[in-house]
Formats: C-alpha cells, structure tokens, sequence
C-alpha cells in the first residue's frame, strides 16, 4: 500500500468515525413534540404521529449515497366497490397531477433530479423517489407527499387529458397474451373477492368514473391514519423527523370510519378451465391454486414448494416438461397477499408441442407430491435461492424502503423480517403438508369444470391473530455499518487501481474499486474479446449461442450444479456475449467473490454444450422469435434496424428477419458451438472491472491463477461501425388483434462523442425527450393524454462518427394520426421557437444530479469502468464531460437542435392493427 493511499484511508477513517459519532447523536436527540417511538428492528425504527396517526419509518443508512422516500396508502383495488374497478390506480394517476401550490408535479420531480414512480396493487398503493441525498431535496419531497395526501386537485379536464394514457397502459397488457391469461385465470378462481379482478380494472369502470366518486375515494383513503411513510438511505434522522413532523402534523385526523373489508372468498369445490383464443404468440399452459394468505403460518412452505416445483433447471416441473421437450420452459410464483391468495405454475409450449399433454404432466407433478415427496436437498436448493434474493434486497436499504410497502400491505411492516425467519426454520414435512394440502385438482383452475364423484378440497381460511403472531418478535441480526462514499470523478480515479496484469498468452486490464458496501458486496465484471469481421463471417448466431450455453454444463458440472454452487456462494452470474466478445458479470459478497470468479471462469474456459441443453436452448429460442413474429414492438424494432443496413448476411452488423433467424437456429449443431470454442475463446483481448467490498490482491490471484495456462485467443480487432445515411421513409406494418401499437423512429447523424456538439446534443435529446418534464412527454403523454409512454435516446460511438436520435410511443391504433400530428407540432415548435432559459437551466441541474445518482451505483461504476478500459478513459472524462454540460449557453443548444434534427429526414415505423380501426370508420 502506497504512503498517499494510507493518508487516505486515515482521512477517510476519521471522517466516518465523526459520521455516525453524529449520526448517534441525532438519534439521541429529543423526539420532536408529537412524535412517539413504537418500537426497532433490524436498522428500522417505527414512529408515530399523535395528531394524526401516521406510521413512520426510518431506516438510515450512511453507506448509501442516496435516499429513497416511500409513501404506502393502505388501498388498492380489492378495496374498490361495485364499478369502481381501476379506480385506485386511476387515482395514482392523478395524484401526479398537481395540487394548487405544485401544479406539474412530474417536472418538479425531474428538476431536482427524482427518480420517481407510483404503483398500484390489489392491497396498496405507494408513491417513491430515490435521489442523491441533498437535504433540501429530501425536505421539499416529504412536504410535497404532505401535500399531495389532502390536496390533490383530481380534475375533470385532467381526468379526461389521462384517460387515453390510462387506456393505453389497459392495451400494452392486452397485448401479452401470457399476462391476460393469467388474468383470466385468476379472475376465474375467484368468484366473490376483489383479487380476481385486475388492478387496472374494467374498461367501462375506467372510462365512466364518476369524478365525485373518484375524489370522495381519494378524501376516504388518502389519509395519514390509512398511510405509512418510510425514509430510507441517507439521510438525518432528527431533521427529517422534525421535517415530517411540520409537514404532516397540521393534517387532522379523519373524522370517517374505514369500511371493514369482510368478502371471504369460499372453498373451491372442483377444477375450472379458461380458453383464451387470440391472433399471434405461442401456447401457454397455466394452473392456479387458492393458497393462504402472505401472514399465514403455512404460506412459507407454499412458497418453497412452488419454487421447487417451478425452479430452472432443478425444478420438477422442467424436468418432467422441458428436458423431455413437451414445453419450452416453465415458471412458477407464488403471491404474498393480505388475504389468501393464488400459487401459478405455467409451461410456455412450442408450436409443434401437444398443449394438452404438457397441461396433463404439469398437474399430475404439482398434484401427485404425496406419491413423490419432496427431498431434502431440493428443500435446500429452495431455500437457498430465496434466501440470496432477499439478501440481494436487504444490502440496498434505499430498495427496502419501497419493497416494504408489501409487508405493510399484509398487515405489518415487520413480515419482511419474519418471513426471512419462517422461511429458514420451514422444515421438509411442512413443505411436504402444504402441497399435499393446496395442490389438489378440487382446488385448481386452468379449464372447464369437470364434476368429480369424491371431491377433495382445501381447508377453509382462518383469520390470522398478527398481534400474537408478532408478539414479543425480535431477531439477532445486525449487520455491520459502514461509511459513505464520496462519489465524485476525482475521488472515484483516486480509489481505482488501473493496471495490466500479463500473463503468458495475453494481457488483462484491469480497473479495481475497493470500497465499503453494505453487506460486503461486490460487483464484477469480465469481458473476453477474439477474432475480427473476416474471420467470424457467418458466425454471429454460433457465437450467440455459444456465449448463452455456457453456464448449461461443463466437463465437471452440470447446468443444475453450476446453478447450486453460485447459489451457495450468493452470487448472482450472467454470461452474455455474440459477435467478437462474451462478457461475464457477477454480484456477491466478499468472502465468497474470490470462488465465484474461479467458477465463472472454470465455465468459460470448460464448457461442455450438453446435447440436451443445446436442443432444448434453440427450440425456446424459435419459439421466441416465433412469438415475437406477430408483435408490434418486435416487428417495428426489427424494421427499423434492417431499413438500410448495407452489410451482406453473413457479416457480424447484417440484421437477420425473423423468419432467418429461425432457419439460422435450426441449422445449428452441438459441435459448431464446441468448435467456435475452442477456435476463439481464450486469452488476448480480457478486461475486468470490479467494485466494492474485496481484497484486490486476492482477485488479482485468483485471476492469473485461472488465466495463466488459458490458450491464445486469436487477435481481436473492433468491428467497425461507420455513419449510414439513410433514406426518409415512413413504414406501416399490420400486427392484427392487438390493442397497442408502437411508433418508432430513428435519425442518423455523423458524430462522435468527443466532437464539440456532442453534450449539447446530448442536452437537446434530454429536453425533447427523454425526461418527465420534455417537450414529447408532456404534449402526448400529459397535454393530449395519447400515450403511457414516450421518449426518445441519443447514442454516439466512442470510436467513429456515427451516432442516432431515435424516439418511441406506444398508443392506441386509432390514435395514429394524431399521435404523429403532436410529434411534428412538437419538433417543429421547438425548432422555430428555441429552448427558454428556464428549461435549460433545469436540465442541466437535474442532469448532473442523475449522473451523480449513477456514479454512486456500484454496478454502474462496474459497467462504466468496462467501458473506459475499451475506450483507454478515466472519470476524468465524466468530470470533463459534466464541465461541458454546465458550460452549454442557449445558443450552444438551439443551435445544435436546428443543425441536427430534421424531422424531414426521419425513418418512421408505426405497427398496430390500423386495418381495424379502419374497418371501424367504414
């Protein structure tokens, strides 16, 4: 260790010691009048307010660089009435549309750099943002959910400008046929609770709302007794309590009763059947059981169960399906809900496979657990699975803040705990009692009623005591605190260690970021680069496929035991790759990153390309792109990414058809993929980034000692990517039978990102569209109320001049002609009119404090360190970057917007099904 490196972390030392000595003292501070402490657990402490009842939470974490704020309404859509359907997310909606003081919540949110959402489900609706911790940003977001919670406007014009978004957003789901057919199935399940509607609800509720209602709704549960608001990240507990407590405490308590929700649905009493018969896709089967509620003692069990039945590649259900080519892949999940809710199971099928078959062996292996218990070692492959996901949350606390709002939901924010808890001491035999007690044909829905002589059916639903189910609850975990991060440029270069490590057949460059994390985390990535145009002609597709089959066996082990070992290393793994490079990203924790490196590389180097595995691999991928064949967003982004391409078919830049792709596949063999390995991969061309908690020594071992007698990889040589004009075009395409379309267009332009204009252009792109306060944003989606979503990217290589403006929506098929009138409106106002003053101003802000946001990230560290060791960059080019951002005038950006966007020579791409819109009109 350097003498500079050791005057830094003494710095570094002291400055987190003086943190949390400050941070203690905080929190032993008096409590602000009117706030009592109800109780803590696990870095989270419960408050109340007396004058209104509102539930706070706190979770301080000084390791994070950001916060995030999660407001939770105890409402969703279970608690709508008779025609009310949708009208808790409807009102999600038009929450975001102002109160008399914050008119344009959304651009407010976007000028001071929020990254915000509101969502709504069957038993709550929240309203978050995370952002880069900035104390008055923090005070002007609590006060603005104060306001937001009893004075939102809710009116009529607004309601009728989102109407269409709404509609939109009813036809983007409308559109997967897996996501309606499992809505209705479940709707199916249920006769009687409010579970088995959709929380988007019924278009006719929708569209018929009663304004009156809709505000009345809004008066009865938007409420501080009826709300939970959690604080998570970085932040000042004692400010912020004082903050909260000026903000929320001048609200009274409602003087209303909350209706007592009492609708129990009864115990299903034979087999159901649903056929959903539309245009396009591929067969889906689907199976639905009643389960209990997310509170419930048994539902940890179900849970397990359903994930040892549904798992890839251990599941039982893609042994019995998959591996014996009856369906393609299969899933499963189980839903933790306030009231007993359902377990899935679902088998996408081949065109060429038998539905019914695959159907009858998905029900026979849920059903028949009595006739083959489960083992051990699937209980804790289950086990482990679940247990490192939740960790993955927990080692994010701005992430716990917001997924608390289900444990809220179900009763009590503490179940987010206590579940870890239930699932850890969960053991076989009541593993092997809950399937034997949910899983039963009486209790299934996936078809038509069949009557049975001898039904055999689920036990009703008791209610569940929380109180005693939680009393006395304490847990003994505490993980350790660490400090924060200063996420600048400067200090960023400062910490990396940037070096080559060279080994007989080829240099490494690394980039190494060691740093405290919460949880001891750590995220890597590795990139193998080989070959060049010439020498990977008509190898694009091998070299795809060979990249994805790489963690499916190697010559030691199989897929599943690939998937066991990173699993009990908690780390999550992907290998990616095509063209000229495979690339492997991880996230862990320290002490097991260094194994989890010399797995991941034991499977690059030692792939075994299981016969099985490749055949079940590219029957998915047909079926896929079969699917993808009569959709509009696959057919338009196909489209536009074909529409000019000069290459011939067999270079690495060509863009195949569909109908190519699928001949490209099936022509295919096991030994092409082994012989593409062994020609190209190997050392030469390898970049490595890693970020967080580890020993750089270590990794930096672990590495030449898996490396070092790795074979040479052929030279490796970039791809070129140069600048291709194209020809202004406007293309319709026919997807029939689907409710949404898509718009898509694309602007070629010849630049660099290191020419002059370049952050001026990225500013242009940014004001236009790519924001919740730009131009496209608040005409089509806000003003006209056409779309649930629009934007548009600007992207320059690093390499060559060759960049392109490219723009989306989606909206109804009859709506095309006055979504294109808005877009040009749109371009062209702001090409004659200019930007204001005002609006750059804002984005700069609000851009530099995103790309702040980033740099805090440590997987976008990762990411961008890949990038810049390809690029021979440091963060000295972020920080320069950010320079040129603030230094832009309003000339520098409008001149850049009237150079570089002509609408005039645009490709544009509309796919939907306008035939019937058309046949409407006639």
């Amino acid at each position: 260790m350097s003498d500079t490196y050791r005057t830094y972390s003494l710095r570094w030392i002291s400055f987190t010691v003086l943190y949390f000595l400050a941070a203690f003292a905080a929190l032993a501070s008096p409590l602000p009048e009117g706030v009592r402490e109800v109780r803590h657990l696990e870095g989270i402490t419960e408050y109340k307010l007396d004058a209104n009842g509102l539930t706070i939470l706190l979770a301080p974490d000084a390791s994070s660089p950001s916060v995030s704020v999660n407001v939770t309404y105890l409402v969703g859509s279970r608690h709508e009435n008779y025609g009310q359907t949708g009208m808790a997310h409807l009102l999600e909606h038009m929450i975001f549309k102002g109160t008399p003081t914050v008119r344009n919540a959304m651009a407010e949110f976007s000028k001071r750099g929020l990254q915000f959402n509101g969502t709504t489900s069957a038993d709550r609706t929240n309203y978050f943002a995370t952002f880069a911790y900035n104390p008055e940003v923090l005070d002007w977001y609590i006060r603005w959910q104060a306001d937001a919670m009893v004075n939102s406007l809710i009116l009529r014009e607004d309601l009728d400008s989102e109407m269409t978004v709404v509609r939109n957003e009813m036809e983007r789901s409308e559109n997967n046929p897996v996501r309606t057919l499992i809505d209705k199935t479940r709707s199916a399940a249920y006769q009687w609770h409010n579970y088995g509607k959709t929380t988007i609800g019924a278009r006719s509720d929708v569209e018929e709302v009663d304004i009156e209602q809709l505000r009345d709704f809004y008066r009865l549960y938007y409420q501080p007794d009826n709300a939970v608001l959690t604080v998570a990240g970085k932040f000042d507990p004692q400010r912020t309590l004082v903050t909260i407590a000026d903000a929320f405490s001048g609200i009274p308590r409602p003087d209303r009763t909350l209706p007592r929700q009492y609708t129990v649905e009864p115990v299903q009493d034979g087999e159901r059947r649903i056929t959903l018969r539309r245009n396009g896709g591929t067969p889906v089967a689907l199976s639905v059981y009643h389960i209990p509620a997310a509170t419930h003692p048994d539902f940890a069990a179900v849970e397990l169960a359903t994930n040892i039945l549904g798992d890839t590649p251990s599941g039982r259900l893609y042994k019995a399906l998959v591996t014996t080519e009856l369906a393609v892949s299969v899933g499963s999940g189980a839903w933790d809900a306030a009231d007993p809710s359902t377990a899935l199971f679902l088998a996408s099928i081949g065109v060429d496979q038998d539905t019914e078959k695959a159907l009858s062996v998905m029900n026979s292996t849920v059903e028949n657990i009595r006739g083959n218990p489960f083992t051990e070692e699937e209980l804790k492959r289950a086990k482990a699975s679940w247990l490192n996901n939740w960790n993955q949350t927990y080692s994010d606390m701005t992430r716990v803040g917001i997924v608390l709002s289900d444990p809220i939901a179900q009763g009590d924010w503490r179940m987010f705990f206590k579940h870890r808890d239930q699932i850890q001491q969960t053991t076989l035999e009541e593993v092997q009692k809950a399937a034997e007690t949910y899983f039963l044909q009486a209790n299934r829905t996936e078809g038509i009623y069949i009557p049975t002589d001898k039904p055999v059916r689920a036990p009703a639903f008791e209610p569940v005591d929380l109180q005693a189910l939680l009393e006395g609850y304490e847990t003994e975990r505490v993980d350790s605190l660490v400090g924060s991060f200063d996420p600048s440029p400067a200090n960023i270069d400062a910490m990396t260690q940037r070096k080559v490590l060279n080994l007989p057949s080829g240099a490494i460059k690394v980039a190494l970021l060691p740093k405290e994390s919460r949880g001891d985390r750590v995220d890597a990535s590795i990139e193998v680069r080989f070959g060049n145009a010439e020498a990977l002609k008509g190898k694009a597709t091998i070299s795809s496929v060979t990249a994805a089959l790489l963690d499916y066996g190697t010559q030691q082990l199989n897929r599943e035991q690939i998937r066991d070992r990173f699993n009990e290393l908690e780390t999550e793994v992907s290998f990616d790759g095509g063209g000229t490079g495979v690339r492997i990203d991880l996230s862990g924790r320290k002490g097991t990153l260094p194994e989890a490196i010399r797995l991941a590389l034991h499977v690059l180097k030692k792939p075994s390309f299981p016969e099985d595995q490749f055949e079940e691999f590219i029957n998915r991928a047909i079926t896929q792109t079969q699917a993808a064949m009569t959709e509009p967003n696959a057919i338009a982004g196909n489209t536009l990414a074909r529409y000019g391409n000069p290459w011939p078919s067999d270079d690495l830049r060509y863009v195949p058809t569909f109908e190519e792709s699928i001949d490209l596949y099936r022509s295919l063999k096991r030994q092409d993929l082994v012989d593409f390995h062994e020609s190209f991969y190997g050392n030469g061309a390898i970049t490595m980034a890693v970020v967080g908690s580890f020993d750089p020594e270590t990794i930096e071992r672990v590495i030449k000692e898996e490396l070092s007698d790795w074979k040479k990889a052929p030279e490796y040589t970039r791809v070129g990517d140069p600048f291709v004009e194209l020809k202004p075009d406007q293309i319709v395409l026919e997807t029939p039978d689907k409710a949404n379309a898509i718009f898509l267009a694309k602007l070629p332009i010849p630049m660099q990102d290191t020419d002059p204009d370049y952050p001026a252009m990225v500013l242009v792109n940014y004001l236009i569209g790519d924001q919740g306060s730009s131009r496209l944003w608040m005409r089509i989606r806000e003003t006209d109320g056409l779309s649930y979503g629009v934007g548009s990217s600007f992207s320059a290589s690093a390499f060559e001049s060759n960049a392109d403006w490219q723009v989306y929506a989606i909206y109804a098929p009859e709506n095309r002609a006055r979504l294109t009138k808005a877009f040009q409106e749109v371009l062209e106002g702001a090409i004659r009119d200019g930007f204001t003053e005002e609006e750059l101003k804002t984005a700069v802000q609000a851009m530099l404090n995103q790309r702040a946001l980033a740099r805090s990230r440590d997987s976008v560290l990762t990411n961008t360190w890949m990038s810049y060791l390809t690029t021979n960059r440091t963060f000295e080019w972020s920080q320069a970057f950010d320079d040129k951002i603030k230094a832009l005038t309003l000339d520098d950006v409008n001149t850049a917007l009237r150079k570089y966007i002509k609408p005039e020579q645009l490709v544009e791409v509309f796919a939907g099904d306008f035939a019937k819109d058309a046949r409407k009109t006639d």
